[in-house]
């Protein structure tokens, strides 16, 4: 059997020797034994010198390394590492509760399976590849989830359509690969969520947010709250068991108005302290009156790749200056990110330039990340993502 191998330029291993997952196109001098897109190769220095293994792929980002060790990336390998991600969610308080039952499994390269993402809601798990190399082996990763998970899951639905390299020849279809819908729903701690798997955003919901909306759920008391960028309406749900006034939930998408709607209703019935709007955030800032003191901005990634960061800088200064203008006195601004190339620093100076555009002064009461279910490898800091402030409004 010819050997598929990846030959490293001279002193292009000093990243992989601080164990960072990503080998980048310019650091190969040769590929050898003509891998297919998806296959795992080995890695090998310019001296020859075995150095990782990982899935080859066309692109910017031409190896993902499954590992440093050399090991057999087999049924047992997938097996390995699905138990180490599922016995940190234990470890976490996230699995085998009665009023919780959403969380991720796999975040990528943070449980060191860069490009694949599995979150569990219910009785389902959802699986998404951001590799192609992931994509090939979805069905030996199924089959090993489905030992690991045992009866906790009774389906798996594949959902990689839009998340696979937009270049990769491969076949973008997605469906159940283990068993099928159930009918259990979805709890976040005690909440009935909306989730649309099928054919909502991510795999169906923002997990990342979990915590940050528990946090807002005690914020609410009382307040006026403003949920800009509802999507299914998590935040909007907490701020209602928190025993907000009201909340008005903003989505440019009917559809995520829809899913909010129904969240509310399965959860607050007949409760009038809630409306909903299907209109641009942008538009809807400038048009409201400052009758709010909670809003919360959560908006998608402004900058995808490194080219957008200036325009996003922008959009993020527009954004929170609209929200500092109208907030009442003493209100409460929870701001995000999720623009991987928007570091901590250039997120807090957006909006700190913001309210002093707008005049108010702030203060910083919580900085907020991702959970601890979407875990960021030491050696790969770029996963970290997830920036959040809370703030408050003189």
């Amino acid at each position: 059997m010819i050997q598929k191998k990846v030959i490293l330029k001279r002193g292009k291993e000093e990243s992989l020797l601080r164990f960072h997952p990503w080998i980048f196109s310019g650091a190969i001098d040769s590929i050898q034994g003509e891998p297919d897109e998806g296959d795992v190769v080995d890695v090998y220095t310019s001296a020859g010198v075995w150095i990782a293994a990982g899935h080859i792929q066309i692109g910017s980002i031409a190896v993902r390394v499954l590992t440093f060790e050399r090991i057999p990336v087999d049924e047992e390998f997938w097996k390995k590492r699905l138990e180490t991600a599922f016995g940190i969610r234990r470890t976490l308080g996230l699995v085998d509760r009665d009023d919780h039952n959403i969380y991720r499994l796999v975040h990528g390269e943070g449980d060191n399976l860069p490009g694949l993402v599995i979150d569990i809601y219910g009785h389902t798990a959802v699986m998404q590849a951001h590799s192609v190399g992931m994509h090939v082996d979805r069905k030996v990763i199924a089959t090993a989830l489905t030992e690991v998970m045992g009866e906790r899951i009774t389906g798996i639905y594949y959902k990689s359509e839009t998340t696979l390299p937009y270049k990769a020849d491969v076949e973008r279809n997605n469906g159940y690969i283990v068993g099928g819908p159930s009918d259990d729903t979805p709890l976040e701690y005690g909440i009935r969520m909306p989730v649309d798997w099928i054919s909502g955003q991510k795999t169906g919901l923002f997990i990342d947010q979990r915590e940050n909306r528990a946090l807002l759920e005690r914020f609410s008391k009382g307040r006026n709250v403003l949920n800009m960028f509802c999507y299914t309406g998590g935040f909007s749900l907490a701020a209602l068991r928190g025993g907000a006034r009201l909340v008005h939930s903003v989505d440019s998408s009917a559809r995520a108005v829809e899913l909010t709607v129904k969240g509310v209703n399965d959860n607050f019935p007949h409760d009038t302290r809630h409306s909903a709007f299907a209109k641009d955030a942008f538009r809807f800032l400038d048009e409201m009156d400052a009758q709010y003191d909670l809003i919360v901005l959560d908006p998608p990634a402004f900058a995808k790749h490194k080219d957008a960061l200036k325009h996003a800088l922008i959009g993020y200064r527009r954004l929170n200056q609209k929200a500092f203008e109208k907030i009442q006195p003493g209100g409460i601004l929870f701001t995000f990110s999720c623009s991987q190339v928007v570091n901590k620093e250039q997120f807090r100076m957006a909006v700190f330039t913001a309210a002093a555009s707008a005049g108010r002064n702030v203060r910083i009461l919580c900085q907020l990340h991702q959970p601890s279910d979407h875990p960021v490898n030491i050696f790969h800091p770029e996963g970290e993502y997830l920036k959040g402030l809370v703030l408050a409004v003189d």
